[in-house]
């Protein structure tokens, strides 16, 4: 194969140094990210023929249009540099983490007096404990379920000064620990969230301990009601404990991971043994592993899944060799703060029993994932085989995009638009809209004004796309195959005027939702359609309307939020439109300025810590 000129150039001026290295297509996507130790020999070697090329990465070099590449110090430099570019970028041809930027954790919010826990999708060095990640907000839900039972934390925002003259309803029934009215002061709540702690980490022993000497203690001194608090606790704990199968004797903690791999997917288990019990596992679904070794995506999968992992234990137990065990027991040495990981293949015993069982374990999670997938596919398919034979359409809507306004007492509209694709919401292809045209509430003008403007994207996307380095904007550069308007026949006709208006009739079928019955409004027809009330058809048509509802509603919160936000800050003397617009931009909301350090707040030009003190003052 014949490379440009412009290719030819980079790859004659490679350093020959460690580094990361970017390969983009000719619209200048990253299609993947790669690191070397020699940054000239290993990018030279794509461009080789050579036998030894996948088919998949004979048909990226073939879409290879520019090269960048950083220059680091050390082969563990590019190690992490790669690892934050392939989250950054998630590149089509890398192996990466499925939704890695979705997965949860639970947060102890530690350095606060009273610590609560959240959840929350980011780890941040805030002083926080943090556990997970998860791989469903279901899963951390049902755990702080079990954890609030056992350990009664707070979950209100009561300023604690533990002289409220009373609880609310959750210390009545024993789901918090009320140290709002000094039923437990800072000391002992504290300790609570530590054993908490704890608890998550696995550590059970020195928890049930301290709680049984607490028990005696308390029973001693004749306080027969905090002694029954205690044996609650103990029995809650050992209820739970009871279900976490002692499966090493060396009461170590270690991570075993396995992987499954099926008709293009790889599916990773780990299993998390904290002092020689199994105290959780979850699974991962990995993209991109076509033609890829198994010791490739189990390398990829360590890198990507110890970069956010919130703790890394001192053994991980893995099925096979990778290549790269020694630099990646180095990077994950640093992770846990120098002490020494062992990444280690157990040939016999109970280490390879356990590699073993999280092998099966792996096998049968994916098939029933495939299963799942595979009925999620035959229901979507033929939801738009309904939809298709009730609207007359000539072929199933692949793509289908739904529009709704919310406007609540005629203040901040806000148009949305959501997409699915083969009846799966596109979430990065909604977008939305902050009306600009109108001061008064009404809806079918903001329809109208929501859609001439997502058509006039469309227009500008066609007249650009030819140009050089156009990225297209995939929300905007394809027309639907069904435009959904929620709000029946007036919506339908204000639709039905934007598409004549670009003269775009017949390019793709549009109709108008009732809001109530699900009844489909057609462009000159008195009478409505509908779908059978228990056919999928049904069923995908209401899910878009309640996303689309969902989408504009979500959107319409925060727009009022911030004009709240706007107007109080315009009260507070000495703040002008620059300042308020950094205080906005920075901390997002009033609570996000009450939760800030002033130490933070002084950072914004103009204001002096006895500013941000009386911003503080009159915010609360």
């Amino acid at each position: 194969m014949e490379y440009s000129e412009k290719i030819k150039g980079i790859l004659a001026t490679l350093p020959d140094k460690p580094g990361c290295y970017l390969m983009k297509d000719g619209e200048g996507a990253i299609i993947y990210v790669g690191k070397a130790i020699n940054l000239k020999n290993r990018v030279r070697s794509y461009f080789q023929q050579s036998s030894d090329q996948t088919y998949k990465t004979r048909q990226m070099v073939r879409k290879i249009r520019d090269i960048e590449w950083i220059v680091v110090a050390s082969e563990l430099e590019a190690l992490i540099l790669e690892m934050n570019l392939i989250k950054l970028h998630r590149p089509f041809y890398n192996v990466r983490l499925k939704d890695d930027k979705r997965y949860p954790y639970i947060k102890v919010h530690w350095s606060d007096p009273f610590p609560k826990l959240t959840v929350t999708r980011n780890m941040i060095n805030d002083g926080s404990r943090y556990f997970g990640p998860y791989t469903s907000v279901w899963a951390v839900h049902q755990t702080l379920d079990v954890l609030r039972k056992i350990f009664p934390y707070l979950t209100c925002a009561r300023e604690i000064t533990g002289k409220d003259e009373r609880a609310c309803l959750y210390y009545d029934i024993k789901l918090c620990s009320a140290p709002c009215v000094g039923a437990v002061n800072q000391a002992e709540y504290r300790q609570m969230i530590d054993d908490l702690c704890k608890f998550l980490e696995g550590r059970t022993d020195p928890v049930m301990s301290r709680l049984r000497q607490a028990m005696a203690d308390a029973s001693d001194n004749l306080n027969y009601e905090k002694a029954a608090v205690y044996r609650d606790q103990i029995q809650a704990i050992e209820r739970v404990v009871e279900r976490q199968k002692i499966i090493s004797d060396e009461r170590q903690d270690s991570d075993v991971i396995a992987m499954a791999r099926s008709k293009g997917e790889a599916c990773v288990q780990v299993f998390f043994i904290r002092s020689g019990k199994l105290i959780g596992r979850e699974y991962f679904i990995l993209e991109g592993t076509e033609a890829e070794d198994n010791s490739d995506i189990l390398e990829e999968f360590i890198k990507q899944f110890y970069s956010q992992a919130a703790y890394v234990p001192n053994k991980v137990l893995l099925p096979e060799e990778v290549e790269e065990a020694r630099i990646i027991k180095e990077w994950l040495n640093t992770r846990r703060g120098g002490e020494k990981v062992q990444l280690t293949v157990p040939k016999r015993g109970q280490g390879k029993e356990l590699v073993k069982m999280a092998s099966e374990n792996a096998q049968e999670t994916l098939k029933s994932l495939e299963m799942r997938w595979k009925a999620d596919k035959d229901r979507q398919h033929q939801a738009l085989s309904e939809i298709q034979a009730i609207l007359g359409l000539p072929e199933a809507p692949n793509r289908i995009e739904c529009y709704d306004i919310s406007n609540i007492q005629g203040t901040a509209s806000v148009g949305s638009m959501v997409v699915f694709e083969q009846g799966v919401p596109a979430k990065k292809h909604y977008r939305r809209f902050n009306i600009k045209t109108l001061s008064t509430p009404d809806d079918f003008a903001s329809m109208r004004e929501v859609l001439k403007r997502r058509i006039n994207r469309y227009v500008t996307e066609q007249q650009e796309k030819d140009q050089p380095g156009h990225k297209p904007d995939l929300a905007f550069s394809l027309l639907p195959d069904l435009l959904i308007v929620d709000g029946g026949k007036g919506q339908l006709r204000q639709a039905v005027e934007v598409i004549q208006e670009f003269d775009l009739q017949g390019q793709f079928a549009v109709v108008g939702l009732a809001k109530q019955e699900e009844e489909l409004f057609l462009p000159g027809k008195t009478d409505s359609v509908r779908l059978d009330d228990h056919s999928q058809g049904f069923y995908l048509i209401q899910r878009i309307r309640d996303e689309a509802h969902r989408f504009a509603i979500t959107a319409h919160r925060n727009q009022r939020g911030k004009i709240g936000l706007v107007s109080r800050l315009d009260s507070i003397p000495g703040i002008g439109p620059a300042r308020r617009k950094e205080l906005i931009s920075r901390f997002g909301s009033i609570d996000g300025i009450l939760a800030a350090p002033v130490e933070e707040i002084i950072k914004i030009k103009g204001i002096s810590s006895e500013m941000a003190e009386a911003i503080k003052a009159q915010l609360e």
